[in-house]
C-alpha cells in the first residue's frame, strides 16, 4: 500500500479536503460554510474549531481503515520565507494564531492540519506559502526610500507547474529557467531560475497587468490625484483596484468566458479589451527576462515559458499571447493542477525522502 497523504485547504466561505495515495487522489470534497454561520465568529481564529469539526465530520468514514501518513495544510500569512515544505512547529503556530502578519481564513490550515496529525501521531507540514519570498535583494528596489517591492504571490501554483513541466521536458527543476505566468482573478508572473524565483510580480500590491478583476499596474500621479479629490475614500479606492476594476470595470463581466462570445458576435470594444488585456500580459512577461540573464545564467537559454490559472483554459487567449512571447522560449500551457494536487505532491516528496522538512522560525 502507497503513502496516504491528508490535504486541508481552508478558504473564506469553503475549507476544501482531499486524500491522496501516492500521486493518485482517491476522495475530494469541499466543505460549504454559510455566510451566516462563518458571522458568527468575530474572529478568523475562532473558526477554528468549527471547521475542525466540519473537516472530521468529512474524511472520519474515509479514515476508517487506516490514518494518513502525512497531513498538509495551506500555508497562511507567515513572514517571508524561502519555498519549499515546511514542519508546523511551535514557532509558526504562534505566529498564525496571533496573526502577527495577518489575518486570513488560509491561517487555519497549518493549525487544524498540525491539530489532526496530532491525534494520529503522523507528521504536518505546509507547502510553499503566498509569502515565498526568493527574490534577490535588487529587485525589491523602487524609486522611493520608503517603499520596497514585497513578495506575495501564487506560489504553490507557479512552483507546481513549473516542476510539471520540468517533468515533461526530462529537465531538472533545480536547473532550469522558466518565466511562469499565473492568470486568474489575480495575475502574477515569476523568474524561476534554478529553482529559485528570483522576482515576482506582486499582483496583490498592484503590479503587472490589468486581470478579470483588477487593476495592473497604474501611473502613479492619477492615482494620487484620484484620492486628493475626495471621489474615493482609501478603503474604496483600494477595493476597486483589487476586485472592482480590470475586464469587470472595462467590460462589465469579469468573466473571459462571456466576454469571448460578445468578440465572436462582432462586438469591436470586447474585441480592443481583449487584445489590450492579452497585450499587458505579454508586456510584463518580457519584463521578466532580464531576471534570468543576470550573470551565468545568460549562458543558458530559457527552458519555457509556462501559463496557468483559469485564463489559460482560453484557446484564443493562449494562442495569440503565444504569438507574442514565443520569441522568449516555447510557450507551454498547465491547466487543471489544483492546489490540493501540489500540496500532496508535495507531501509525497517529503514522505519519499525527495524534499527535506525546514523548520519555520518567528
Amino acid at each position: 500500500m502507497g503513502s496516504r497523504i491528508l490535504v486541508i485547504n481552508p478558504g473564506s466561505t469553503s475549507t476544501k479536503v482531499a486524500i491522496f495515495n501516492d500521486e493518485k487522489v482517491c476522495f475530494d470534497a469541499e466543505v460549504s460554510h454559510p455566510r451566516e454561520n462563518i458571522d458568527k465568529f468575530s474572529t478568523v481564529m475562532e473558526q477554528k474549531e468549527f471547521r475542525s469539526a466540519a473537516v472530521m465530520e468529512l474524511i472520519e468514514e474515509k479514515l476508517a481503515n487506516g490514518t494518513p501518513d502525512m497531513v498538509v495544510g495551506r500555508g497562511g500569512l507567515l513572514k517571508p520565507i524561502p519555498g519549499g515544505p515546511y514542519s508546523i512547529n511551535e514557532a509558526m503556530l504562534s505566529d498564525l494564531k496571533d496573526e502577527r502578519y495577518g489575518s486570513h481564513p488560509c491561517n487555519l490550515g497549518a493549525m487544524i492540519a498540525r491539530e489532526l496529525a496530532e491525534k494520529w501521531s503522523v507528521p504536518s507540514m505546509i507547502m510553499d506559502p503566498v509569502v515565498t519570498d526568493e527574490m534577490e535583494p535588487l529587485t525589491k528596489i523602487t524609486g522611493l526610500p520608503e517603499i520596497k517591492r514585497r513578495s506575495v504571490f501564487h506560489a504553490l501554483s507557479q512552483r507546481g507547474a513549473a516542476r510539471s513541466i520540468s517533468a515533461k521536458l526530462g529537465i531538472v527543476y533545480e536547473e532550469s529557467k522558466f518565466i511562469v505566468c499565473h492568470m486568474g482573478g489575480g495575475c502574477s508572473i515569476g523568474a524561476h531560475r534554478n529553482g529559485r524565483i528570483v522576482d515576482v510580480i506582486n499582483g496583490l500590491d498592484g503590479e503587472g497587468p490589468f486581470t478579470p478583476e483588477r487593476s495592473g499596474t497604474l501611473p502613479i500621479l492619477p492615482v494620487i490625484e484620484l484620492l486628493e479629490s475626495g471621489k474615493y475614500t482609501f478603503a474604496e479606492l483600494k477595493k476597486v483596484v483589487t476586485s472592482g476594476c480590470g475586464l469587470l470595470g472595462l467590460t462589465g463581466t469579469n468573466d473571459l468566458r462571456k466576454l469571448e462570445p460578445r468578440m465572436d458576435a462582432g462586438d469591436k470594444e470586447a474585441r480592443f479589451i481583449f487584445e489590450a488585456l492579452i497585450y499587458n500580459i505579454a508586456k510584463h512577461i518580457c519584463s521578466y527576462i532580464p531576471a534570468l540573464m543576470r550573470g551565468d545564467a545568460r549562458k543558458k537559454p530559457v527552458d519555457a515559458v509556462i501559463l496557468t490559472g483559469g485564463l489559460a483554459r482560453s484557446k484564443r487567449l493562449v494562442a495569440e499571447l503565444t504569438d507574442l512571447v514565443s520569441f522568449i522560449a516555447p510557450v507551454q500551457v498547465v491547466t487543471g493542477l489544483e492546489e490540493m494536487e501540489v500540496m500532496g505532491r508535495g507531501g509525497l516528496a517529503v514522505l519519499r525522502g525527495e524534499m527535506q522538512l525546514q523548520e519555520y522560525k518567528s
